[in-house]
């Protein structure tokens, strides 16, 4: 897609992988990143699928999002932000997370993927 940041990985082996994923923009604000994507949405994809594993659009700070986002070490975005987050457990396989602006809007965001299953 124009104006979509993509990011692509593989989990390996037999096990399935329980996985963190993020899409922050807003959250970028106190990091001192100018340019933002103002409202980031994100979909998982496995390879060559059509229709997307997992979305998520303003993430809402849940207690379980929160949660996973303190073991897996990452950063604190605001529980009211625009930032978008979701968990899932995936088999082993070739993957991609597509990060789009609501409204085709652009700007610069960060995409993390987090095992939760070290």
């Amino acid at each position: 897609a124009e104006n979509a940041l993509s990011a692509g990985f593989v989990i390996a082996g037999t096990g399935t992988k329980r996985l963190l994923v993020r899409a922050v923009g807003p959250g970028l604000a106190g990091l001192g990143v100018p340019g933002l994507l103002a409202d980031p949405q994100l979909a998982v994809h496995a390879l060559d699928a059509a229709s997307a594993l997992a979305s998520n659009n303003d993430w809402a700070g849940t207690a379980e999002l929160k949660a996973a986002a303190t073991a897996a070490g990452a950063f604190t975005i605001p529980d009211a932000g625009r930032d978008a987050a979701v968990l899932v457990t995936l088999p082993p396989g070739t993957y991609s997370v597509l990060v789009t602006g609501v409204g085709n809007t652009t700007g610069n965001a960060l995409v993390e993927i987090y095992d939760l299953d070290p």
